[in-house]
């Protein structure tokens, strides 16, 4: 919609400074014919805002020019404050500064749209962490994350899974990235991921890097759970589930005249596949590997033999 484009533009010029058509364009994915009438259509309601020719020209608003918050949909503002998850800024010792700077935002917007952001906040929270999972305790965090934002190395003695378990680690932390309740940080060179509660020792340095102006957080993260996932289901499973069974990442096959359905599953390993479709009970049946399908069988004769007995184990 023009009107959000409008707006878009107001405040792409407020947060960036100057900004030619083309750059104006690119960013809202739209043409540079389009961007020139936006402009004209905001210098004709009054806002300051000129246009400089030549090499290093562009658009720009007057030097202290700033606009109230008036451009925000009901929904954007509710997103907005769903978006400020206070457990994780806490963590990293933001809580403080995030709760001020929604005071700000909540201070700038229209009374209308200041009652949904107080409604979003009073009926959703977010606690990312799962029901059964320890809280992980990450002592070096706020260390870490001055390091993410200084741009400085770690020295660190870190505990992995493989053998040697404790290692020493130079440490270029690019980013940090909370995951279902745990930290990571992002550090090169490679980069490579470490989980923060695993960091033993740590001691920060002066010793500056150059972080790399492509690298993008978010979008290597993205890449990075993809190729763990394609690492770690290397193998397969030719299962029938009962109906109305669904298993993540399973490719349907075909559907039985019984209602059961023929699918492909991707494993982990034979062990781990042992345990997830045990939880199943009767509801699957083991197709394919013979190894998986014979280590099922034997642990469901063990079962049968271990409960077969009617005899209390206390007696009577």
């Amino acid at each position: 919609m023009k009107s959000s484009r409008l707006v878009s533009i107001l405040l792409l010029l407020q947060t960036r400074g100057r900004m030619t058509a083309a750059q104006l364009a690119e960013e809202l994915e739209v043409s540079v014919r389009t961007v020139y009438r936006d402009v004209e259509a905001l210098s004709a309601a009054g806002v300051p805002l000129y246009g400089d020719a030549g090499h290093a020209g562009g658009y720009r608003l007057l030097d202290g020019y700033r606009t109230r918050l008036t451009g925000l949909t009901p929904e954007e503002a509710e997103a907005l404050f769903l978006a400020g998850a206070p457990g994780p800024a806490a963590e990293l010792g933001l809580g403080s500064v995030l709760a001020a700077a929604q005071l700000k935002v909540r201070a700038a917007l229209p009374e209308e749209l200041r009652a949904h952001a107080d409604r979003i906040s009073g009926r959703f929270h977010l606690d990312t962490p799962g029901w059964y999972a320890e809280a992980e305790q990450a002592p070096f965090l706020p260390v870490v994350a001055e390091a993410v934002w200084s741009s400085r190395v770690l020295q660190v003695r870190y505990r992995r899974w493989a053998e040697p378990t404790d290692v020493e680690r130079r440490l270029e932390p690019y980013g940090l990235v909370s995951k279902a309740g745990r930290w990571y940080v992002v550090a090169g060179p490679g980069p490579r991921t470490f989980r923060v509660d695993q960091i033993l020792e740590l001691a920060s340095s002066d010793e500056e890097f150059t972080r790399p102006e492509a690298f993008d957080l978010a979008a290597w993260w993205t890449a990075y759970q993809r190729d763990f996932h394609d690492r770690l289901y290397r193998g397969e499973a030719l299962v029938r589930l009962a109906p109305g069974v669904r298993l993540p990442r399973a490719a349907k096959v075909r559907t039985d005249a019984d209602g059961w359905t023929l699918a492909r599953v991707p494993v982990e390993s034979v062990e781990h596949a042992h345990g997830a479709f045990l939880r199943l009970g009767t509801d699957i049946e083991v197709l394919e590997p013979s190894e998986l399908r014979e280590r099922i069988a034997r642990t469901i004769a063990e079962l049968a033999e271990r409960y077969g007995n009617s005899a209390s184990p206390c007696g009577d």
